[in-house]
């Protein structure tokens, strides 16, 4: 799912293209792409956009008269410019907003088409969309204290929680406390004053830094399909299984829960432990390492972690959704 950076990247490309353009057109592809009933979509043909904001990990482009429409592309939606006049494309397409200059177009590849757009009228309305988390580059630390602490919950689930923070998900999760040099299972009420604090300066140092080097790439481009996605190479952990740290060169490991899954440098952010994983480590019991040294001296090649010479990389798993409370 596009997470915070991403949509931070299509919005500066957004806006470069249609601020200050007039809706020509607008063409709704797939009948269950909206989510609202009033407005109708018609009422926003002819007017003009006045800016594009981001609502946690939504899209907003606002329109005259303060009509808005809120665009989420959950997992697998994109944005593609297109020339004027261009249509939705094919079987994944979805709409196509027309200006004078070109054409958005919104595309989801996958079959269960869960990318939304809601089209609404007024603050109070778009308010009502917002999960309601803090937007962690604009908080000050007191504020960053308060939403962490409020639920003592592990440190994976409390900076998903789009309640608590705003547009940080699975994979930039990964990152900052890989930064941060925290346990993903560290318990919210249980840290110190020290870990806070650096995991706030965490926060702020990894989305904008990766929020400059995703504009840096497109330049004055408009980001394809790929160019937007949860796996990027220049990532510390997160999609790295078995692959060494780029700081201390443990393999990356993780751990796994039904569809979600989590991460981490055992040697930077656990002290050389390996965290359990629910369902491997239950089938192995006695024989689940405990640490890198065991895993190390474990059968097979490090089948667990360490990827034999002359093997094969893993394939990345899918972007998960954030771990349970633990």
């Amino acid at each position: 799912m596009p997470e915070l950076p991403d949509i931070e990247l299509y919005r500066n490309c957004l806006a470069a293209r249609v601020v200050g353009q007039r809706l020509e057109s607008f063409r709704l592809a797939s009948p269950f792409l909206l989510r609202t009933v009033e407005p109708r979509s018609d009422a926003f043909v002819g007017r003009h956009v006045r800016g594009v904001e981001r609502l946690g990990k939504r899209l907003v482009l606002v329109f005259d008269d303060e009509h808005f429409a809120v665009l989420h592309l959950m997992i697998a939606g994109r944005l593609r410019w297109g020339p004027p006049g261009a249509k939705a494309p094919g079987k994944i397409g979805l709409a196509a907003f027309g200006f004078a200059d070109g054409t958005l177009l919104l595309t989801e590849t996958s079959p269960k088409k869960r990318a939304s757009l809601h089209l609404v009228v007024g603050r109070s309305a778009l308010a009502a969309l917002d999960p309601g988390g803090i937007e962690p580059l604009d908080a000050d630390p007191d504020a960053f204290r308060a939403a962490l602490t409020a639920r003592n919950n592990t440190l994976k689930r409390a900076l998903t929680d789009p309640h608590r923070f705003a547009g940080i998900g699975n994979a930039y999760s990964d990152e900052i406390l890989h930064h941060a040099r925290l346990s993903p299972v560290a318990l919210t009420q249980r840290l110190d004053d020290e870990a806070i604090t650096r995991l706030y300066a965490s926060v702020r140092s990894v989305l904008q830094m990766w929020i400059d080097r995703l504009l840096a790439q497109i330049g004055d481009g408009f980001p394809g399909p790929g160019a937007v996605t949860a796996f990027r190479p220049e990532m510390a952990v997160h999609g790295k299984f078995r692959q060494p740290c780029p700081i201390c060169g443990a393999p990356v490991q993780r751990i796994v829960h039904a569809e979600n899954e989590c991460n981490y440098c055992p040697g930077c952010q656990i002290g050389g432990k390996l965290l359990a994983d629910r369902s491997l480590s239950k089938l192995l019991k006695a024989d689940w390492p405990r640490s890198l040294d065991d895993l190390e001296r474990a059968p097979g090649g490090g089948a667990l972690g360490v990827a034999p010479k002359g093997a094969a990389p893993p394939r990345r798993s899918r972007a998960r959704r954030p771990l349970p409370s633990g």
